[in-house]
């Protein structure tokens, strides 16, 4: 099950040219009770996060500036404090609206509230509401599974959560076949990149996913979007299964280089986690068991750690805690940790069967699979 992960804190930028276009979104609160005095505008592109924020006067507000694609941006609203009542908090369900920006001049109006809202002027946002659309049912059922996985997490309930993740596997399922219909019928849709990396996942079969890039109009695949694209797809040809794995040094947690050629002539799990990642440290224990139940066999376990800088002890504590008793190497970069902009890690945990020729046996064996692989190749 390879939905419960922590992604990389950036969307695929979704480009169809690589010149700087401005754009205008101006903003209508007028139909809303509560009084609201400020919004606030994210979004990622050019390679980093981009925030901006503007005051709300008579119940409007305007954004303006550059992008080279269409952009996914999530725009939400602050509430005025009345005289005598506390500040009143964010709820982005209700104060906040995802909304597709390209270089054009746009409209928002919010209905009853910001997240329900309409937008004029951008054919992307247009195009994103169909393909909103066209996963409605699973969206709502995935919403549902999560909720009950939920519950069964806090009260400690191993196999309900195992049977939601079944079920969550084939909603995930049916929902990659809905945008590959979507794709296929709409490559020239300025959101055509950003369904394209609905089906790539953050673990990219570039078999698979190549292909449809391929059949994308050039101005899509020459435009920014289109570039970052190509460059994970190359990077996943050289991280896919039967290929030998790259060769990477980096630093121990007392400092000395440790080289992933020094584990050859052993199977090695090349393991991507953090301190700070909730799902890595749930999965930390079975690896741990992997460890004990195989090392003596020729199982080697290589840990990297996407932890951030000056957390150095953090990552230690972790270690420790989790009883990590395999070597640990870092940049301490966070998500730009050498090796794993090198493999092309967007969401941890994640990790990579290496055999004792170097080669990439499997990928992202987590729970059970990883000692039923382990397993078959030591004939347990």
């Amino acid at each position: 099950m390879k939905n419960l992960l922590l992604i990389v804190p950036a969307t695929l930028i979704v480009g169809i040219a690589s010149a700087q276009q401005a754009f205008v979104l101006e903003g209508d609160l007028s139909k809303l009770k509560a009084t609201y005095e400020k919004a606030y505008m994210s979004y990622y592109a050019g390679g980093e996060s981009h925030r901006d924020s503007a005051e709300i006067t008579n119940g409007k507000f305007t954004f303006k500036g550059y992008i080279t694609d269409p952009v996914m941006a999530n725009v939400f609203i602050k509430a005025k404090a009345e005289p005598g009542k506390p500040i009143p908090a964010i709820n982005m369900r209700r104060d906040g609206y995802s909304i597709f920006v390209e270089g054009s001049k746009m409209s928002l109006t919010a209905v009853d509230s910001m997240a329900n809202a309409t937008v004029k002027g951008s054919k992307a946002h247009n195009d994103y509401l169909k393909w909103k659309d066209a996963n409605k049912l699973e969206d709502a059922r995935m919403s549902e599974l999560n909720k009950k996985y939920n519950e069964y997490y806090r009260a400690k309930n191993e196999n309900g959560m195992n049977e939601i993740e079944k079920e969550m596997d084939a909603v995930s399922a049916v929902m990659k076949g809905n945008n590959m219909k979507f794709l296929e019928a709409n490559t020239s849709s300025p959101i055509a990149l950003f369904v394209l990396g609905r089906i790539a996942g953050y673990d990219i079969n570039a078999e698979e996913v190549e292909p449809l890039f391929n059949k994308l109009p050039e101005a899509v695949r020459k435009g920014s979007g289109g570039t970052e694209m190509a460059a994970k797809i190359e990077i996943a040809k050289k991280t896919g299964v039967g290929v030998m794995a790259n060769e990477f040094v980096q630093n121990d947690t007392v400092g000395k280089p440790v080289a992933l050629s020094s584990f050859r002539g052993k199977y090695v799990l090349i393991d991507f986690w953090a301190s700070w990642c909730g799902p890595c440290r749930q999965e930390n224990p079975n690896v741990v068991t992997a460890y004990k139940k195989f090392n003596a066999k020729g199982f080697e376990v290589l840990g990297v750690s996407l932890d951030q800088p000056n957390a150095k002890e953090k990552w230690l504590k972790a270690i420790h805690d989790d009883k990590l008793t395999w070597t640990q190497v870092s940049d301490l970069q966070y998500w730009k940790n050498a090796v794993a902009v090198q493999y092309g890690i967007q969401a941890i945990p994640q990790n990579f069967l290496i055999d004792p020729s170097g080669k990439i046996v499997a990928k992202n064996l987590r729970g059970e699979e990883l000692q039923k692989k382990l397993g078959e190749i030591f004939n347990m």
